[in-house]
């Protein structure tokens, strides 16, 4: 006697759901399996490793319209120049950071926004709390009653009302002093990225900051009462050639995506890009494979060993496609590089804080500057130049040689770049 079709049909959906389940269960373990493994790899590694600091190309200056503008790759110079702007406001400081050190360069900037309150200016303070869980809660504790702080949660209590928009960690890194004056990049605040890591901050003077201040006050106006708010002033210009770009998942914005997009695809000489994590969607991957084939030189500055193993295992995945496209890879080897920085054709450029990767492109709130100027992108240029300088070539015939092994951890992790 044969089973009623139905009956069939049920066990059938059963079994697929039971094999399912064993594969992703499998797939799990593999995963954990390959995370652990290269996690005790990378802390045996970096128990070895001799702390060095970072090479520092310099600060670099041009002129756009009527704004100023410095690149920094030296956190020393920058911090400075940030403590001596917060010690000379006048009428307000907007600060918003990811990563806060309750070190000495953390001190340093705590007691700055302590003594710029005590002196009568308005300061607003934006960190987030995830990326700080591990400092010290008396730290935070020191700010003066008179400095407005918010310490960003990833999950906010709306979040039933939509999980996209009241999630995110806050990855900007902002500040901004009396509306005439800013700084955005990807220096967080601590002695480690003073001295050990290679990053680029852009500072800006003129015109140009109400783009930056404008992105902190979105955020931290949202959902706050009115004479809790920082203040509306008036922009510039409708079409300054600095333009500023910020996610905000509040308010389902993600333009820095798309601002990537549009110079890629327009790129018909060559684009310049450092990243220290590379994952990139498939759409932002294309672009760049199709502009090498039509004969773009395209060339992207990576760690060779990033402060996240696995980040840069599940970059590996995306090497192969690259090469055989005629992409150049460049393994920076003198440090951990954190710039988040492009520029393409010798007329467009974008310094800022997101990584070309999901988490930033499509999740984290994240500001960046865009210019189109050649000055501007000439200076750019030359911080690339230099950095290459420290970076190893990767070839194919050494890609196709790597380790059997080597291959079946990449594919093991490649589903973890929709998480990346």
């Amino acid at each position: 006697m044969t089973n009623p079709p139905s009956t069939a049909l049920a066990r059938a959906r059963r079994f697929a759901a039971r094999t399912a389940l064993v594969g992703a269960g499998s797939l799990l373990a593999a995963q954990l399996a390959v995370v652990g493994t290269l996690g005790t790899v990378d802390a045996v590694k970096e128990r070895g490793r001799k702390k060095r600091d970072a090479p520092r190309p310099g600060t670099f200056h041009a002129q756009v319209e009527d704004s100023r503008l410095s690149v920094y790759t030296s956190g020393d110079t920058l911090y400075d120049d940030m403590i001596e702007a917060i010690d000379a406001a006048q009428t307000s400081i907007q600060l918003e950071t990811f990563i806060w050190k309750g070190d000495e360069i953390g001190q340093r900037f705590l007691d700055a926004f302590n003594r710029a309150a005590d002196r009568g200016v308005r300061v607003h303070v934006i960190y987030d709390g995830f990326a700080n869980l591990v400092v010290r809660p008396s730290f935070f504790r020191q700010f003066s009653d008179r400095v407005d702080v918010w310490r960003m949660p990833v999950v906010r209590w709306r979040f039933w009302q939509g999980v996209i928009r009241h999630t995110g960690v806050n990855h900007s890194k902002i500040l901004v002093v009396d509306d005439a004056i800013a700084f955005v990049g990807g220096y967080n605040i601590g002695s480690l990225y003073a001295r050990q890591w290679r990053d680029t901050h852009v500072r800006v003077v003129g015109p140009a900051v109400w783009g930056l201040r404008n992105s902190v006050s979105r955020k931290w106006n949202a959902d706050r009462r009115r004479d809790d708010q920082i203040a509306w002033v008036p922009a510039h210009s409708w079409e300054p050639e600095v333009r500023v770009a910020s996610n905000v998942p509040l308010q389902l914005v993600y333009p820095i995506r798309g601002l990537y997009l549009t110079a890629i695809e327009q790129a018909q000489h060559h684009i310049y890009i450092t990243t220290p994590y590379f994952v990139p969607d498939q759409q932002i991957l294309a672009a760049l494979v199709d502009a090498a084939r039509r004969g773009v030189d395209v060339r992207v500055i990576l760690p060779k060993e990033s402060n996240h193993i696995v980040a840069d295992w599940v970059s590996r995945g995306f090497y192969g496609e690259m090469l055989d496209a005629g992409i150049t890879i460049l393994l920076y080897r003198a440090a951990m590089i954190h710039a988040k920085t492009a520029t393409i054709d010798g007329q467009w450029s974008t310094v800022g804080t997101a990584n070309i990767d999901r988490l930033s492109l499509s999740f984290n709130y994240e500001t960046n500057v865009e210019i189109i100027d050649a000055s501007f992108a000439a200076e750019i240029e030359k911080i690339f130049a230099a950095d290459s300088e420290h970076c190893d070539v990767l070839t194919s015939p050494d890609w196709r040689d790597r380790h059997p092994m080597a291959r079946v951890a990449e594919a093991i992790l490649s589903p973890l770049r929709t998480l990346l």
